[in-house]
């Protein structure tokens, strides 16, 4: 953080993911999820309302999250009934990825309880459907889209999980 400028982008930004994060983790424990799964959940459902079936690695593509922490919360999602993998026909070193029924009626859930907080974090800017959250959306998809590669993987040596 600058002390003379106040804040820097990066802390700014760091923060409001840290926030997003615990918002989501508290807002969706009461129905089993946390944040992480959630994002494989609600993606699944997005997707599938689309008339796709992701393998984990498109999966993991679509969220930006590794492919290993991917098939790990695969199988806990699995575990609890939310997901089921099967052999992808296309490709058989891969593994599909689908809604269970119960996993439908989860993420149903759990997406107009996210909507609800997009709601509330959009609000100081006018609402999802106003002017400055489309800039705001815009600018950051462009910095999601600017590589951030210096010469070392960003995940070198660290670990995917952040409990390991």
């Amino acid at each position: 953080m600058s002390s003379s400028a106040g804040p820097t982008p990066g802390f700014l930004v760091w923060r409001l993911s840290t926030r997003w994060r615990v918002a989501v983790d508290r807002a969706l424990a009461p129905l089993g999820l946390t944040h992480a799964q959630y994002s494989l959940v609600g993606s699944l459902h997005g997707l599938r309302a689309a008339g796709r079936r992701p393998s984990q690695r498109q999966l993991a593509d679509h969220t930006g999250l590794e492919p290993l922490y991917v098939s790990k919360l695969a199988r806990s999602l699995e575990a609890a009934g939310l997901v089921v993998r099967t052999p992808d026909p296309a490709d058989s070193r891969a593994v599909q990825l689908s809604l269970t029924a119960h996993g439908l009626d989860v993420a149903e859930r759990a997406v107009t309880v996210v909507r609800e907080l997009v709601d509330r974090l959009m609000a100081p800017v006018g609402g999802l459907d106003g002017d400055r959250a489309r800039v705001f959306a815009r600018e950051l998809a462009l910095l999601l889209d600017t590589p951030l590669d210096l010469g070392v993987p960003l995940d070198a040596g660290l670990p995917l999980d952040p409990q390991e």
